[in-house]
């Protein structure tokens, strides 16, 4: 994934600080290597960059089918959120992360719920993932849960105590964000105060905007007629540190709004489709040059993490939208790595596999039937591969997922804790 877009057959040497050392066909013939993966004609690829996900949402899974977003945020997802403890916040996290490493993604960009956001920091921290975190940030809506909802200066001290403890812990591979759910839950001084600090530190702003037309209605209401990504100009927060999630319903105005200010679109298809959002413009706000990366959003609107459906659906939904090809599939590979690595501010540390960049790969086994005759790489990764076809997973170096299983953790008895943990969740909520 280099900006040549070149196909390698060769080797990959990483040195003992997990930075690729050399790549190619010659690579590390006349260097002594501690150990020697044979990756068996396989495809090694970048870790994908998922950079809008709610790891705490994962036990939510199958408790909010069927739902348009408000009516499945006020019914479903922030009472189950309110109804979180530290020890459930805990298993959410162990288990999304072992999902999201199984399945090939190395880096996220996460929102989590109001309170126990350490937990979540924690887990990261043990199981090895990369993430920028972001303590949700709500001040402002009758219908959220007394738990969720914050007092402004309160949620910012949070915020910024919670970057002084983590950003930039374990040599960067964990990182924090400023995350204001979206302008229906967050004042305006809120917004406006995010802004500021944002500006001061160039810290990243996670949020959401223009996911369905309810959503936008609500917010026209609520700032006095702007459009959701026109009220978010107003408070400052349009910049190129803002990562916004969606952007389903976007105008042409919207859209040269987002070019401009070089904000961060992460497209998250099968999330929208499950709500009934609709489908992003997607080939339009590239073709302006905005920056659109993807992610899978919670398990609780998409049922699960899987770049690869993500991916699939990128492609296949843009080519109804406009036609065949409009999205290729090397263009949806390089938004799944290198567009990723852009949004996240870290294009100079992942993203692609060359000399001087952090040791995130993945290993795709080629070699399954669903894979044959495997023509084209770019096809294949798109259009055939599975989630169950990453045999490794390396973050710095460090192999996390070896031969298909997670290295150093119990997959049945992560999964255990998380069904046990999802019911304590959903009767705390009402909700079983």
């Amino acid at each position: 994934m280099n900006d040549r877009f070149d196909v390698v057959e060769g080797s990959i040497v990483i040195d003992d600080h997990g930075r690729i050392v050399s790549v190619g066909p010659g690579s590390g013939k006349d260097q002594p290597c501690k150990r020697e993966i044979d990756a068996g004609h396989g495809y090694v690829l970048p870790g994908f960059v998922q950079t809008h996900v709610h790891l705490c949402q994962t036990l939510f899974r199958s408790f909010a089918d069927d739902l348009p977003l408000l009516e499945w945020l006020r019914r479903r997802v922030w009472p189950m959120e309110a109804a979180h403890t530290p020890a459930t916040l805990r298993a959410a996290a162990r288990v999304a992360a072992a999902e999201l490493l199984l399945s090939g993604t190395t880096s996220v960009l996460t929102m989590e719920t109001v309170h126990d956001t350490d937990v979540v920091f924690e887990t990261l921290d043990e199981i090895g993932l990369r993430a920028t975190v972001g303590k949700c940030m709500m001040d402002f809506d009758a219908e959220v849960p007394a738990r969720l909802k914050e007092e402004t200066q309160r949620s910012i001290d949070e915020s910024l105590a919670i970057a002084k403890r983590w950003h930039g812990a374990h040599d960067g591979r964990l990182r924090a964000a400023f995350a204001p759910r979206f302008a229906v839950s967050c004042s305006r001084e809120l917004l406006e105060a995010v802004a500021s600090l944002s500006a001061a530190d160039r810290s990243l702003v996670h949020t959401h905007a223009s996911e369905s037309r309810d959503e936008i209605e609500v917010v026209r209401r609520l700032s006095g007629g702007r459009s959701n990504l026109e009220y978010l100009a107003d408070t400052g927060l349009a910049s190129d540190r803002l990562c916004v999630a969606h952007c389903v319903w976007v105008t042409d105005d919207e859209q040269a709004l987002l070019a401009e200010r070089n904000v961060k679109v992460m497209h998250c298809p099968g999330s929208n489709l499950k709500l009934g959002s609709g489908i992003a413009p997607v080939v339009e706000m590239r073709r302006r040059g905005i920056s659109v990366s993807l992610g899978s959003d919670g398990a609780a609107c998409n049922n699960h993490l899987d770049m690869f459906g993500e991916m699939r659906l990128a492609a296949t939904l843009q080519a109804m939208r406009r036609e065949p090809g409009a999205l290729p599939a090397r263009d949806v590979v390089w938004m799944a790595t290198r567009e990723g690595a852009r949004a996240l501010g870290l294009e100079t540390e992942i993203g692609s596999i060359e000399p001087g960049k952090r040791a995130d790969l993945i290993l795709v086994d080629r070699h399954r039937l669903h894979s044959a005759p495997d023509a084209d790489p770019w096809s294949t990764v798109v259009y055939a591969a599975r989630a169950t076809d990453v045999r490794l997973a390396m973050i710095d170096g460090e192999i996390l997922v070896e031969n298909g299983t997670l290295v150093g953790h119990d997959e049945h008895a992560i999964a255990a804790e998380a069904r046990a943990a999802a019911r304590v969740v959903a009767t705390r909520a009402g909700v079983l």
